[in-house]
């Protein structure tokens, strides 16, 4: 078995719960295009997870779920303000455009991948002539691309000036498992409470094979949501595949401490390397994700060394840590950051 890498939690397998879970509605026939009782199940999973009535519907990965999601809340001649990090903007290959039939994203520039009331306004009020493409919609990222967390109260005041503009709010939640965790804030407080219209929540990241879920907390919103699926070849036949791990994750909590093992990873490298010189935080060590601060040098050292990690914002390298992640496998990441960054700097 090849040794455990951290450019990616993607690249972890899936957790025990979603495949037992898999596993057992694997027995014998069940009604297709989610009409099983697996995918009631999960829905009603979430319903009680949030502490709300919601719309429920499962996609195959975050690109549908955020480009769908946004989709359906815009026009084409409308907009969508996003961080000029964020996902949509960098690599879903322009599928929110295409999904809406051309919405344009409206980027705000952000070094930290957050957006802010007053950043989001300025973008907002830019511009209000019909030559410009109306803002309608609003995305941010829980946990942001620098591994950064919103806390709910910076989601209510994000969610007051939406009200405030006429904008709904949209939540990529990719990483929306450890945001939780990382907050240690109830997945109702980071969203529907605090004002947040649509989550995208993800669950390859947290131990699934495949699989996001699209919750509509404004149910209204989720009118005819289901032939946006359709038409987007995101309407599993054998849907249980894809409802049934949720069933699974949700049940005990198994999304919850998965995120906080692969958050206590995380904190862990920080930990192990925080007297490196030549290694620094570029960013704070919030979710599963550290960025750092390393020497070109002391970066090709370490891949020399077998390690697996990406280039990201500003020159950094991103290690991302998972539900399955080897303490001991990152404490040796750690020695050999160590090692690089020392050798480098010689």
């Amino acid at each position: 078995m090849p040794d455990q890498q951290f450019a990616s939690d993607n690249y972890a397998g899936i957790c025990p719960e979603a495949m037992a879970a898999m596993v057992a509605a694997n027995a014998g026939h069940a009604p297709a295009y989610g009409a099983d009782s697996w995918t009631q199940a999960a829905a009603d999973g979430f319903r009680r997870l949030f502490e709300t009535n919601c719309e429920v519907f499962f996609v195959f990965n975050g690109t549908a779920a955020n480009s769908l999601a946004l989709a359906s809340l815009c026009q084409s001649y409308h907009s969508v303000i996003c961080a000029d990090s964020a996902h949509i903007e960098t690599d879903e290959c322009g599928a929110p455009e295409f999904f809406s039939n051309g919405s344009k994203l409206l980027t705000v520039a952000s070094p930290d991948g957050k957006l802010t009331p007053e950043s989001l306004r300025a973008m907002a009020e830019k511009r209000s002539d019909i030559h410009f493409p109306k803002p309608k919609a609003v995305t941010i990222t829980q946990a942001t691309e620098t591994g950064r967390v919103y806390t709910p109260g910076e989601i209510g005041r994000l969610a007051e000036t939406c009200r405030a503009l006429g904008l709904h709010l949209h939540m990529d939640g990719a990483r929306f498992a450890n945001a939780c965790a990382a907050l240690d804030a109830s997945p109702a407080e980071l969203t529907w409470k605090a004002g947040v219209d649509v989550l995208c929540f993800g669950g390859t990241k947290n131990g699934m094979a495949v699989g996001e879920a699209v919750i509509f907390f404004d149910t209204a919103l989720a009118e005819d949501f289901g032939y946006r699926c359709k038409q987007a070849g995101q309407l599993a036949s054998k849907m249980r595949y894809l409802s049934a791990p949720w069933v699974g994750m949700l049940e005990n909590d198994a999304w919850l401490r998965h995120a906080r093992h692969a958050n206590a990873c995380a904190r862990r490298l920080a930990g192990a390397i925080a007297d490196v010189p030549g290694a620094s935080l570029a960013a704070p060590v919030e979710a599963n994700g550290v960025f750092l601060n390393l020497s070109a040098s002391a970066q090709e050292r370490l891949r020399a060394r077998g390690w697996h990690f990406y280039g990201f914002i500003g020159g950094a390298a991103r290690f991302m840590f998972a539900w399955d992640s080897d303490p001991a496998r990152v404490d040796a990441l750690a020695r050999d950051i160590r090692f690089c960054a020392l050798s480098a700097a010689a």
